[in-house]
């Protein structure tokens, strides 16, 4: 499970993004405060960190900066300030986006599988069930024979690899595919394009056992490994 680390004083806000990422399959741990953020570091890892600009005891600027400093994770600023000098300063500092309250859910959670997708380690290789995935390449193998995908495919794949303890909405991977290639992706389209990565990862598409189905909610990844 992805953990995410929120820094933002705003009570009202922080609960609604908590509820929101915990239903997105996310772990979050909430700091309010720089002095707070700081101590979290000390014995967590994080996956990806969202921060408020404006804190009570100092700034998101310097958050970002002691971030970046203890664990190398992408961060995302989250502020009421959308001026050009903040976010200059903010992407300077290492950020790798930056969005204005009030933001649409759906949005965030899209910018935040961007940020996480950017973030896989260089040379990582997945196995899944015989499947290998080398996400510096973007070879994907089944037992040692390469198997071509489509973009939406590999993006579809990678959304699964990324997440491997989660279960993933359909939602979620609309929003995620949602401007994969340049082709629209609705419901119908989605379930077409999960029977044809199928068709070409499992064993037996009509069993599979990587990509699995959680009825009445999403898909889930069946087992995997990371080898550098």
């Amino acid at each position: 499970m992805k953990q995410i680390f929120l820094v933002e004083d705003d009570k009202a806000i922080a609960r609604n993004l908590i509820r929101l990422l915990r239903s997105e399959g996310y772990a979050v741990t909430h700091a309010p405060t720089r002095a707070q953020a700081l101590a979290a570091l000390g014995g967590n890892h994080f996956d990806l960190a969202l921060v408020d600009i404006s804190l009570p005891d100092g700034n998101g600027f310097t958050v970002c900066t002691e971030i970046k400093d203890a664990q190398d994770i992408p961060i995302i600023f989250l502020t009421a300030s959308d001026d050009e000098g903040s976010v200059v300063t903010g992407l300077n500092l290492g950020a790798d986006d930056y969005i204005t309250k009030p933001f649409r859910p759906r949005e965030l959670i899209a910018r935040i599988g961007t940020a996480l997708r950017r973030s896989v380690r260089p040379g990582s290789v997945f196995e899944i069930h015989g499947l290998q995935a080398d996400t510096a390449s973007g070879v994907v193998k089944k037992y040692g024979k390469e198997v071509y995908l489509s973009a939406l495919e590999y993006r579809l794949l990678l959304v699964f690899i990324n997440n491997p303890k989660s279960i993933i909405t359909r939602d979620r991977l609309l929003d995620e595919l949602w401007d994969a290639a340049g082709e629209f992706v609705n419901n119908n389209t989605l379930t077409v394009y999960i029977k044809r990565l199928r068709e070409k990862i499992e064993d037996d598409p009509a069993d599979p056992q990587i990509v699995l189905t959680v009825r009445g909610t999403g898909y889930r990844l069946g087992g995997c490994y990371v080898s550098e």
